[in-house]
């Protein structure tokens, strides 16, 4: 079981951002979140969107640093990957 970000490579409103992910349940990426102070609207589904700041606090925390593929891997394999729509 663990939480997983990406590198902080996705633009938006003038920063980077990543996505942190878990590889067993959204349970324990919900309790992640709240145990760094992650709003709610951070959620995209299957991850949240942080900045570098909040990257670097989750890695801290006991977040693994993987690849954005990592990440996408991790999801389909727990089941957890949300369809593009």
């Amino acid at each position: 079981m663990a939480i997983l970000v990406d590198e902080c490579a996705w633009p938006w409103r003038g920063r980077l951002w990543c996505h942190m992910v878990s590889d067993t349940s959204l349970d324990e990426l919900h309790a992640f979140a709240r145990w760094l102070g992650v709003p709610e609207r951070g959620f995209g589904g299957d991850h949240y969107d942080l900045t570098e700041e909040a990257r670097a606090l989750a890695i801290e925390e006991g977040a693994v640093a993987v690849t954005s593929r990592e990440v996408i891997m991790a999801l389909r394999a727990a089941g957890l990957r949300r369809p593009r729509s």
